[in-house]
């Protein structure tokens, strides 16, 4: 296993190999997403553009299996600036975690932690940042396609020293696994103080 960190336009060559890590990871529970290739490149494209945009990449040989983004808040979509601004946060000084994905087999080998730790280290070099986030889909306890051995993330984001804020809120539209359209999922976000 190997780390390659990337910043910006750097991961031009791995938009493809990203693109189908996330719908690869992100069908499974409990995100449910049927992805495309052509929307996982335009949303890559997003962080790509960023110069100040981080991608952690772990690459098992010269295949990618696992990947991590962050971006400055200010750079992110109107979407994901919204919460922030209707709840009188300064967007300027918030790094946003876009997204960590790892294939099941890599799971429980230190991979997540090296992930926060990358773009933690990155927000801190690039200065300018107060807090660095993310957010989490919300799905009920009772959900039809929820596995029976289902563990959430929680525990090991409250590990990592990131607080939940059910409070900040929005919403982000995907269409699930086995649904023919689009519907909108309650996403909530998670901070945490960096200094």
């Amino acid at each position: 296993m190997r780390i390659l960190v990337r910043q910006g336009s750097g991961i031009a060559p791995f938009i493809d190999d990203l693109a189908r890590l996330r719908i690869a990871v992100f069908r499974a529970f409990p995100y449910l997403y049927e992805g495309t290739l052509d929307y996982e490149k335009t949303y890559v494209a997003t962080y790509a553009r960023s110069q100040d945009s981080v991608f952690v990449l772990a690459l098992d040989g010269d295949r990618v299996v696992g990947a991590s983004t962050g971006i400055p808040m200010r750079d992110e979509t109107d979407a994901f600036k919204a919460p922030f601004l209707k709840a009188g946060w300064n967007p300027e000084r918030i790094f946003y975690f876009g997204e960590s994905v790892l294939m099941p087999d890599y799971r429980g080998q230190g991979l997540g932690v090296r992930f926060f730790e990358e773009r933690e280290a990155h927000a801190r070099r690039l200065g300018g940042f107060d807090i660095c986030c993310f957010c989490a889909v919300e799905r009920p306890a009772d959900h039809p396609l929820r596995p029976a051995d289902h563990q959430p993330l929680d525990t090991f984001w409250t590990r990592r020293g990131y607080t939940h804020h059910p409070d900040l809120r929005t919403e982000y539209v995907w269409r699930d696994v086995g649904e023919t359209h689009e519907t909108a999922k309650p996403m909530s976000f998670w901070m945490k103080e960096i200094r």
